[in-house]
């Protein structure tokens, strides 16, 4: 059984009638996840509420996020609305839905952790652009950053990895994590492209950041020799005991808003790559805006869960 964390409460984040993340892409996941033929093998949870008891929640959210940003944002929402940044709108009802999303990834490590099998975070808005005191580039709080934060207070938990196949390099979730000889970071995304961050030379305090710019018309071709040769070397050295993938789809060729050429199948080649890592991985939703692309790719990810 493979979990998937899911609320219909992500819907409610509104962005606006053109906005590219916008709630058709869940309903498009969602509804490809049910019809597969091997649906009866997933596990539907609902996250927690974010207001649940204890301090779980709260502690590994502010260990990420200033309380003052964490006020801004709710300021923004009880008004009705408004932007972050141009790219990045708050409806009435994103402070509580974001919220709800960092809950869900949460979860997800502690279904990870619980039943050693891979869990898949599905929620909006995404993360991984998302710095300490900064949204921005569709993401009001950093997912994957929190989440890796939160699975080290865990009992057994010393190492986490995270990996970035977003088209887009996770700048958030870099400048969160490089400090942390805990944490390893490494990402695959277009350059140059948004946000302009993510040379081969950024490599972090510890060595524990390992980028690759992708050219613009790369292929799986292109992927699996760093997968081979660079990637799984450095993740399989560091050990870790949990693999969190910020899990974006936009690298599709059908993608608007990019320019790199893997198909839907191909993301379970590359989620073969991360089970030979380790089991214990939490996959958790970012970008990927074609809605057919988006979810034929989900859908090849978690039939590689299902298969391996």
């Amino acid at each position: 059984m493979i979990s998937i964390l899911y609320s219909d409460q992500f819907l409610e984040h509104q962005t606006g009638a053109y906005h590219p993340e916008n709630p058709g892409r869940l309903t498009a996941i969602t509804q490809a996840l049910r019809a597969a033929p091997w649906a009866e093998q997933l596990d539907w949870r609902s996250p927690l509420p974010s207001d649940q008891p204890g301090d779980r929640f709260r502690a590994a959210l502010q260990a990420v996020h200033p309380q003052g940003y964490l006020e801004a944002v709710k300021k923004i929402a009880e008004a009705g609305g408004g932007h972050i940044d141009p790219d990045t709108p708050v409806s009435a009802a994103s402070y509580e839905v974001a919220l709800l999303a960092v809950s869900a990834w949460l979860d997800g490590v502690d279904r990870v952790l619980e039943t050693r099998e891979p869990a898949f975070a599905l929620t909006r808005p995404p993360g991984h652009h998302a710095l300490p005191a900064q949204g921005m580039g569709f993401c009001i709080f950093s997912n994957a950053a929190i989440a890796a934060h939160y699975a080290l207070k865990q009992p057994g938990v010393e190492r986490v990895a995270i990996l970035d196949w977003d088209v887009h390099h996770g700048n958030g979730t870099q400048a969160i994590v490089e400090n942390n000889p805990q944490i390893v970071f490494c990402s695959l995304h277009e350059f140059p492209q948004y946000p302009g961050t993510g040379t081969a030379q950024e490599r972090g305090k510890f060595e524990n950041v390992m980028n690759f710019p992708m050219q613009a018309g790369s292929t799986l071709a292109n992927y699996q020799p760093l997968f081979e040769q660079k990637i799984l070397p450095f993740l399989q050295k560091f050990q870790p005991d949990l693999l969190i993938v910020s899990a974006g789809y936009d690298a599709n060729h059908a993608d608007p808003l990019a320019s790199l050429s893997l198909h839907p199948k191909d993301y379970g080649v590359l989620t073969s790559y991360c089970l030979q890592v380790t089991r214990q991985v939490l996959l958790g939703l970012e970008g990927g805006y074609d809605f057919v692309a988006l979810a034929q790719s989900v859908v090849a990810t978690v039939e590689a869960m299902l298969e391996h």
